[in-house]
């Protein structure tokens, strides 16, 4: 790995550590001309499946923009980089677990939404607004008193256990 700071191919790696469930190797990593620290992220290069978009055009599956699309629902909230990439990672195996070549677009836009709910229900809010092209306040007040009557049921069985 070349440092990223003095561009030496010299590094080593003085700590690695399992994130996102296993599914990515973190290292920390010295260079050994100019001494200089930096983290790097490793996971298994698989293949995702390509997506079917609403017009019938396909197309592969963009990471950045998947992760772009995420990341902006979730500006100015509070929510960590880690816990991010912890969904986006989940999203992927559950891609990847289809089996499928490839999947309807609505399924990856679903996947987003549920786990967006559970990181944050703003940035859930966001996202399904434009995702599912909310025309007026009468349909975020619909999705928000969904929202509100599915946490009550959650909580009541909660109390019941």
């Amino acid at each position: 790995m070349y440092c990223p700071f003095c561009g030496a191919n010299d590094t080593k790696v003085i700590d690695s550590r399992l994130v996102a469930n296993g599914d990515q190797v973190r290292r920390r990593r010295e260079c050994l001309l100019c001494e200089d620290r930096f983290t790097t992220f490793e996971t298994a290069d698989l293949i995702l499946p390509r997506l079917i978009k609403q017009d019938g055009s396909r197309q592969p599956f963009d990471e950045e923009k998947f992760r772009a699309g995420m990341l902006r629902a979730l500006e100015k909230r509070p929510v960590s980089l880690e816990r991010l990439e912890e969904a986006v990672a989940r999203i992927k195996r559950k891609l990847r677990a289809t089996g499928e070549r490839e999947v309807q677009s609505l399924v990856v836009g679903e996947l987003v939404m549920n786990e967006l709910k559970k990181l944050d229900e703003v940035a859930y809010i966001r996202f399904a607004s434009v995702y599912r092209r909310f025309q007026d306040l009468n349909e975020f007040r619909k999705e928000i008193d969904l929202m509100a009557s599915s946490s009550a049921n959650a909580d009541d069985d909660a109390a019941d256990q």
